[in-house]
């Protein structure tokens, strides 16, 4: 048997990004791929993919001379979640690990 390490698909991600934004309301990005355990290099393209199908909004505020970026859910980013996302993970709920074996 072979067991490989712990991988979410990006459906998962984009659900972890959608719920963790509908739990806080809006969070910067750092803090929003902390609290996802995300990698902003390997994933910003996720976030980027969601604000141009408008699940998600970035609201950007200058704060002296820094420009402080927020992103927030949208409705559509939640009926998304709620209609396509929620029934996939039932019908195919996350595992942790992959089994080479149930494979053939």
């Amino acid at each position: 048997m072979v067991v490989s390490k712990k991988y979410r698909d990006r459906i998962y991600i984009i659900k972890d990004i959608i719920l963790t934004l509908s739990e806080y309301g809006q969070l910067n990005q750092t803090s929003l791929f902390s609290f996802c355990g995300l990698n902003i290099t390997k994933h910003k393209q996720i976030l980027e993919n969601l604000e141009q199908n408008e699940m998600i909004q970035r609201i950007e505020s200058v704060d002296g001379k820094r420009t402080i970026t927020i992103f927030k859910v949208t409705q559509k980013g939640m009926d998304f979640c709620n209609e396509i996302i929620e029934p996939f993970e039932k019908l195919f709920p996350r595992s942790g690990f992959s089994n080479i074996e149930n494979l053939g």
